[in-house]
């Protein structure tokens, strides 16, 4: 049976605040097993008998529709596709050489066109740089986030689909603790 962890968007931000506890509940009710959360930021793994990613998908996000009353964007990897997504150094070791700052991982719901990929290369500065691997973006943030003129919004909007990012370390995290 495999294993997936569903990446939220819009889940503990902007004053929507989902207890784990409920995101677990929800997620078994969707005859899910082995539900578990990780970190309050909307990273849920479950096990599942579907083997259609985008099938999977597509029904998660219904349900949360339904029972949270918003849309709450859901990207799914495999815990191998995982362990091969953190495994990837797409800036050559700098992101740990950074000071503040750091590597952060857009999970997009598909890959983005060459012309969307040539438009977020466009953004890059000093301060911010990127890449894109399939269905996953990777942005080196030389400075806090908070200090960058790129934002997520900017980002994905260059890409041309939705997208919901983490740190590096949280998929490093999950990638040791469910990779297999």
């Amino acid at each position: 049976m495999p294993k997936y962890i569903a990446f939220l968007r819009a889940i503990n931000v902007g004053g929507r605040v989902v207890k784990m506890d409920r995101l677990r509940a929800l997620f078994e009710e969707l005859k899910f097993t082995n539900v578990e959360t990780f970190i309050a930021s909307g990273n849920v793994i479950f096990d599942a008998t579907a083997k259609n990613a985008a099938t999977l998908e597509t029904k998660i996000e219904a349900h949360l529709k339904s029972s949270l009353g918003y849309d709450v964007a859901t990207c799914l990897r495999t815990t191998t596709e995982l362990v091969r997504i953190a495994a990837t150094d797409p800036f050559n070791g700098e992101a740990a050489l950074l000071e503040e700052g750091g590597l952060f991982i857009g999970f997009l719901k598909s890959a983005p066109e060459d012309a969307a990929i040539q438009k977020l290369m466009t953004l890059a500065t000093p301060t911010d740089d990127f890449r894109v691997a399939g269905s996953e973006a990777y942005w080196l943030c030389r400075i806090r986030v908070s200090d960058s003129k790129i934002t997520y919004a900017m980002f994905e909007k260059a890409l041309g689909v939705t997208a919901t990012f983490r740190n590096v370390t949280t998929v490093g995290k999950l990638a040791a603790k469910y990779g297999r």
